[in-house]
């Protein structure tokens, strides 16, 4: 059985917007590198130690830098998903809110890594957050659509 898949015009700019966070998480993972060898933190140690930390402002930034990486690894799943599923049907908006996300990403790592964790937070942080639920919203109308679409098929 085969299928064909037939991608809307400005599918594209899905495929920029998502590679935008390909170099966005090899920048931050290079600040995490730059960060760990400026603090003297060894592998495997994920994070530098509570003391180290207080001790040592590279060990805290380290830590920051660390953080902004992992939260960002957590969320990419859920921004891939949310953009594929988006850009089926409304390329342009999905490309949009995944480059959105991209850019508050950066800001939100350029506060982290200031070594104050309360600086990742602001405008961007929303517009992230927005960019989230909005693709969450279009992406749940899109699949509630298929499975009706399906479920009407069976029953008409």
């Amino acid at each position: 059985m085969s299928s064909t898949v037939t991608l809307p015009n400005g599918f594209t700019y899905v495929g920029a917007a998502l590679l935008s966070t390909v170099y966005l998480l090899l920048c931050q993972h290079a600040m995490v590198n730059r960060f760990r060898r400026r603090a003297g933190i060894k592998y495997p140690q994920l994070y530098a130690e509570k003391a180290e930390a207080a001790a040592s402002g590279d060990a805290n930034k380290f830590n920051c830098a660390q953080r902004a990486h992992q939260n960002t690894l957590e969320n990419i799943p859920i921004v891939y998903v949310l953009t594929l599923l988006s850009g089926v049907k409304y390329p342009i908006f999905a490309a949009t809110t995944c480059a959105l996300w991209t850019v508050s990403r950066i800001f939100y790592t350029r506060g982290y890594i200031t070594g104050d964790p309360n600086k990742r937070l602001g405008l961007t942080h929303h517009i992230s957050t927005a960019a989230t639920l909005s693709q969450l919203a279009v992406s749940t109308f899109i699949a509630g659509g298929w499975l009706l679409g399906g479920l009407a098929s069976k029953f008409l």
